[in-house]
Formats: C-alpha cells, sequence, structure tokens
C-alpha cells in the first residue's frame, strides 16, 4: 500500500512525463473552428520526443496493404471502434513507459488538422521518432485517461514494425 506523499509524487511524476501527449488545451478564442481547437498542442521544453513533427519528413508514405490511413481511421471511427486495424506511418512523438506502456504518435501525411495524428499504445517495440512503421492494433474512442488527457481516436495494445528507421 503506498502511502499519501508516495502516491502524490507517482502521480505528478505521470502528469509531468504526459505533458502534451494529447491534451486538449481550452480554445483561448470562442471564434476558433473545431478544426482549429482540436489541433495537438505545442509539445513543451525539454519535452522527451527526439524531434517536433514538422520535421519529420511524410512524403512517400505507401498505405499499408488491406490497411488505413490515419484520416480513414478517424474519418470511419465510429464504424472502426473495437476493431483491428493496420496503418503505416512515421513516427512524430515517443513517450516510452508512461502508465506501463508506450504512448507513440504517428502520421502519414493523410487528414488535417485534429485528424492527423494518431495516437498508439504499444507494449512492444519503442520506436524511434522519424521511423516508418507498420501497426496493428484495436481502435478505441473517447478514452479518458484523468487530468485533460482524452484521446477521441487512440489505437490500443499495437503490434509495431520498424520498418525503416530515420538514418535510413
Amino acid at each position: 500500500m503506498l502511502n499519501s506523499k508516495t502516491a502524490t509524487t507517482i502521480a505528478l511524476a505521470v502528469l509531468v512525463a504526459l505533458a502534451g501527449c494529447g491534451k486538449k488545451e481550452p480554445a483561448a478564442d470562442a471564434a476558433k473552428t473545431p478544426e482549429s481547437t482540436a489541433a495537438q498542442p505545442q509539445m513543451p521544453e525539454g519535452h522527451p520526443a527526439a524531434k517536433p513533427a514538422a520535421e519529420v519528413d511524410l512524403g512517400g508514405i505507401p498505405q499499408a496493404e488491406g490497411g488505413k490511413t490515419v484520416a480513414e481511421v478517424f474519418a470511419d471511427k465510429d464504424a472502426l471502434a473495437g476493431q483491428t486495424v493496420t496503418v503505416r506511418g512515421k513516427v512524430v512523438k515517443v513517450n516510452a513507459g508512461i502508465l506501463g506502456t508506450n504512448w507513440v504518435h504517428v502520421r502519414d501525411g493523410s487528414g488535417g488538422e485534429g485528424t492527423n495524428d494518431l495516437t498508439v499504445t504499444t507494449a512492444g517495440t519503442v520506436p524511434g521518432v522519424g521511423d516508418t512503421v507498420l501497426l496493428t492494433g484495436t481502435v478505441g474512442l473517447n478514452k479518458d485517461f484523468g487530468m485533460g488527457y482524452t484521446y477521441d481516436v487512440i489505437v490500443e495494445n499495437a503490434d509495431v514494425t520498424v520498418e525503416a528507421t530515420a538514418e535510413d
């Protein structure tokens, strides 16, 4: 059993580690469109991701055979809920070992703000930022991990295969 001081310390450590990983910021301007307010927030200084998503080249990523694009997963989310999907993309952010799992953000150049970054959880391979990956996992909807960390769409318990590293 943890005492309250230890539990508080652990909770704070988890919050610091997750900072910027999918937390939705409140809209500063009520006139903003839903698309602009759904965008991922900027990563705070010192975030563990190796480089900003804007620096990852998303060109030339072929769709997985029989798979979906990131935009298709968002567009078809209701029909895909609870289903297994396969997606190929490039890793734009990684947070390893948080809440007992690895959190990977994948993009493939499809989708617009709010539908172009797919959050994936995996207990297996931890790819690097810029790696091309093929992932297969279960689509989850409206996941709330507390403290404002909510995901409209998430691919959980994914098997991740690194097809090419950022250095290739």
